[in-house]
């Protein structure tokens, strides 16, 4: 089948709406039932969110991504502000802690992010909008 782009769906309102945590197709709010629970589908377009198995493997890439480049500027700055007498226990505490608090924070974020990315290189096939239709009018 054709693959099909819905309208408006270009890169910049794709990140915003995932940076608002909306869906990337509508830009309707309420996909979360929670902070780490995303809906099977949109509750306005009828979006299926997970589009193939393993889909959010790339979530995971970009929560992992986020917080390792973090990581490395917490550990490098936290070296060259405290240079030449680095605080190694100041350091290792900041550096821990974002480790452990900012992939929980940024996991909702993760999710629209990687749903909205991949939208845009992998649109909307004929069926998945037809499938979409359904969910809501059924």
């Amino acid at each position: 089948m054709a693959k099909v782009r819905d309208p408006g769906a270009g890169l910049f309102r794709l990140l915003g709406r995932a940076l608002r945590h909306r869906c990337p197709r509508c830009g309707a709010s309420g996909v979360f039932a929670s902070w780490f629970t995303l809906r099977d589908d949109c509750p306005s377009c009828g979006l299926r969110f997970e589009r193939e198995e393993g889909y959010w493997i790339g979530a995971m890439i970009i929560n992992t991504a986020i917080t390792f480049a973090l990581f490395l500027v917490l550990f490098i700055g936290g070296i060259l502000l405290t240079w030449p007498d680095p605080e190694w226990g100041w350091i290792l505490g900041v550096t821990v802690g974002t480790n452990l608090l900012l992939p929980i924070l940024f996991y909702p974020l993760s999710k629209t992010l990687w749903s909205a990315m991949e939208m845009r290189w992998h649109p909307l096939e004929e069926d998945e909008i037809i499938a979409a239709m359904e969910r809501i009018e059924g």
